[in-house]
């Protein structure tokens, strides 16, 4: 097949003609990871670089390793008594044993990746959440502090009966004590897992696609977790779609660098990936965090022979300072960005200098990673059509109700239904916000249709702040400012950063007569605030806030203030002088309106603001 298959709407109302289980029969990731390995038996499924040093020599797991490391993991948990309804959490970095973990915990029970950068107390809360009985950790390690934040929170977690230990050559110290206080097992998961029977299930059990397979954190840094459930059905659906998608390109080789407790990493170049019997090169542990990783990444391209791979803009941005040199890059033919919105100047700039497409998709852990997706012909500032058996409808909302939906070209919220569509959130408070009537999901987000059905966004329903990809409730900021004896009020917004899409910022209104300066309440910031991420960068002092004509803070002004500040003086300190206003356009989100005081540098300015997310316009 040289054609794609669902490259329009009308291929997919044609796809549609059929029914869902005819065209996608499989009703688990297990189902596929089977498949995969009949088909390809011993070729590459997983190659894994410790370091990400140029012409290290990878790890190698084959598609029958793979699904005899799925089935070996699957034996131990259900040895070690977990039942369906319970839950592993896997505090572990990207590592060899990440994928079949995954996949193993949900054949026996519930499989729950961690983010391994949250702080304690935040790893304890989605512990609980999930109802998870076993932890598996990795050793003790000079290079991470896992099991010290692990040993940290242990004892507030009663119901975990067993943690499974990971070592690593060249990661973890072989001479470190794992010992725990208390009845809690402590078990070498290596060890106990070589032990296991790889060609069946010890203990096999009825798996339908309502089955719940995973529960993934989201929310980002604040508050407590919610919990969201996907199902066996939703990831084989993901995993089949990822086969016909791929079909016309042949098998493929893709660089992971994003982590794998995140949705995308699980699914797509998991699941997906091995479904249509593609081979992932795991970029060390750390990911794209690895210096190692970024600086060497044009040389694993060529050296691997890399037809794709997914990066933040952040990774872009930072690619664009690494000289391809004399590597051989040609077999590469597009990276996907997602997670944050991507300049359109710096992405068409991007794909001219490299000679490949960037594609952008939209999805979120509810959807198990994907709401539209692009095909072969993107039109510039979409974000792709919707999945076969899915549909997008924009609407505008009070509360959970509908108000009205929206005509073609008219901005609303962004609503979703489909077989991947999660079955909704554990905490009954979360779930019941989720939902707009008949069983649509409610995204948050702010988008539009066009006549052909593709979906644009325009802003987001939620004020949460993309800082790289990584998701910031305004609210762990604004609360420790607010608590200050000196602030009378305090708003985070996300203010434009050419690197990272956004980094966290306040305004903050100070009570009569106060002498504290900004200075010293961002040093206040640095130990109040409980994320890392979410310390803010920059603090402005405002008289008072603006607010709606019922008294709520009005964001929108505080981000366009900021903008506006942001990008006058990024073009200031490179000698150019210039006065900026701006706009915010239900379809194209921020504008920036440039006067420059010398026309003449009109050529620099655009290159200077070019990696913005910002629609820059010169008057």
């Amino acid at each position: 097949m040289t054609k794609p298959l669902l490259d329009t709407l009308a291929d997919i109302e044609a796809f549609e003609k059929h029914p869902l289980e005819q065209q996608f029969p499989a009703t688990s990731a297990l189902e596929l990871i089977e498949q995969s390995a009949a088909k390809f038996g011993d070729d590459p499924a997983i190659d894994f670089l410790l370091t990400g040093k140029r012409d290290e020599s990878p790890l190698t797991i084959s598609f029958n390793g793979l699904l005899e490391s799925t089935r070996r993991t699957a034996n131990l948990l259900a040895s070690l008594d977990l039942k369906g309804d319970e839950a592993v959490s896997i505090l572990i970095p990207t590592l060899p044993q990440s994928h079949p973990l995954i996949l193993g915990s949900q054949v026996a029970g519930l499989a729950n990746p961690i983010n391994p950068l949250l702080e304690p107390a935040h790893i304890a809360e989605i512990i609980h959440a999930a109802n998870a009985r076993i932890v598996v950790c990795l050793a003790p390690s000079q290079h991470s502090d896992l099991w010290q934040k692990l040993t940290q929170v242990l004892p507030d977690l009663p119901d975990v009966h067993t943690v499974l230990v990971i070592h690593q050559p060249g990661l973890t110290d072989p001479q470190a004590s794992t010992t725990l206080p208390g009845n809690i097992r402590v078990i070498d998961f290596n060890d106990a897992v070589s032990q296991q029977p790889g060609d069946h299930l010890i203990a096999p059990r009825t798996i339908t696609r309502d089955t719940i397979a995973a529960c993934f954190h989201t929310g980002g840094t604040t508050g407590k977790p919610k919990i969201a459930q996907l199902t066996h059905g939703n990831m084989a659906f993901l995993g089949q779609l990822a086969r016909a998608l791929n079909a016309h390109l042949g098998r493929q080789t893709a660089l992971c660098g994003l982590p794998l407790f995140h949705i995308f990493g699980v699914i797509i170049l998991g699941i997906g990936a091995f479904a249509a019997g593609n081979r992932i090169v795991l970029l060390t542990p750390a990911g794209f965090r690895n210096p190692e990783v970024i600086k060497n990444l044009w040389h694993h391209v060529a050296r691997f022979k890399a037809n794709s791979f997914a990066a933040v803009p952040t990774v872009l941005t930072a690619l664009t300072q690494i000289p391809v040199g004399d590597e051989d890059i040609s077999s590469l033919e597009r990276i996907n960005s997602g997670a944050a919105p991507l300049s359109p100047a710096f992405e068409k700039r991007f794909e001219q200098t490299y000679k490949l497409s960037v594609t952008n998709g939209y999805g979120m852990t509810e959807t198990t990673s994907l709401i539209s997706r692009p095909p072969d012909e993107q039109p510039v500032g979409s974000v792709g059509i919707r999945l076969p058996y899915s549909r997008i409808r924009i609407a505008r909302l009070n509360g959970n109700e509908v108000i009205q939906d929206c005509a073609t070209g008219d901005s609303g919220v962004v609503l979703v239904k489909g077989p991947q569509v999660f079955a909704g959130y554990k905490s009954p408070v979360d779930d019941a916000s989720a939902w707009v009537e008949d069983g649509w999901f409610n995204t948050g987000d702010l988008g539009y249709m066009d006549d052909d059905g593709f979906l644009y966004l325009t802003g987001r329903a939620k004020d949460l702040i993309i800082r790289g990809g990584h998701n910031i409730d305004p609210e762990i900021i604004e609360e420790p400012l607010n608590r200050h004896p000196d602030v009378l009020s305090a708003t985070a917004v996300g203010m434009p950063d050419p690197y990272a899409g956004e980094l966290p910022m306040a305004f903050v209104v100070l009570k009569p007569g106060s002498t504290t300066t900004m200075t010293e309440l961002l040093d206040y910031c640095e130990h109040e605030v409980s994320e890392r991420a979410a310390i803010p960068k920059r603090l402005e002092a405002i008289e008072s806030m603006p607010v709606t004509a019922v008294g709520k803070i009005f964001r929108p002004a505080l981000r366009k203030a900021i903008t506006a500040k942001v990008l006058s003086e990024h073009l200031l300190n490179e000698g150019i002088a210039a006065t900026v206003t701006t706009e915010i356009d239900a379809r194209k989100g921020m504008l920036a309106a440039i006067t420059l005081a010398d026309n003449s540098q009109q050529d620099d300015a655009e290159t200077i603001l070019s990696a913005y997310n910002v629609t820059i316009t010169f008057v």
